[in-house]
């Protein structure tokens, strides 16, 4: 199967966000990224770090229209997108390498996403990825109310 997923993981949080994707083509990845940040609060959306993969050669698509920036690792640098590389990791528990995307569901893929994003880490203190990421989105909407407020949720 050409299927395969879109992951993107929010740095601070460790937030996973996933969409199924028909291909490898970067129409159909730049799709997924401007239905997954489109759907983040402008404040919150900054930037994104790539693989130096061909998936991301229409980035500037998503660029311009939901006005991001984006970085690229260094090539064969995987440790420079840890986060993501980890939550990648912990899709392949629920989804081992061979399996077959085509007769998963995006509720089934969404189900797997809401248990990694529910999972306490350590490195947040033993909280969740999504009670992190609902905190900081809340200070970083205040902060469009209240500008002395300095926080900043990047990708």
């Amino acid at each position: 199967s050409k299927r395969c997923i879109d992951t993107q993981a929010e740095r601070k949080s460790r937030k996973l966000f996933a969409r199924f994707i028909p291909d490898k083509s970067a129409l159909a990845t730049a799709r997924a990224e401007y239905d997954i940040y489109s759907r983040i609060p402008a404040p919150a959306r900054i930037d994104r770090t790539w693989d130096n993969g061909t998936e991301s050669s229409c980035h500037l698509l998503v660029d311009e229209a939901l006005g991001m920036l984006t970085y690229y690792a260094d090539p064969y640098s995987s440790w420079q997108r840890g986060t993501n590389e980890n939550r990648n990791g912990r899709i392949r528990r629920y989804l081992p390498k061979g399996t077959s995307f085509d007769d998963l569901s995006d509720a089934d893929l969404q189900a797997i996403v809401d248990e990694i994003n529910d999972t306490p880490l350590k490195v947040l203190g033993w909280e969740t990825p999504n009670e992190v990421w609902y905190r900081e989105l809340g200070k970083v909407m205040s902060k469009t109310s209240h500008p002395e407020t300095s926080v900043a949720l990047t990708n």
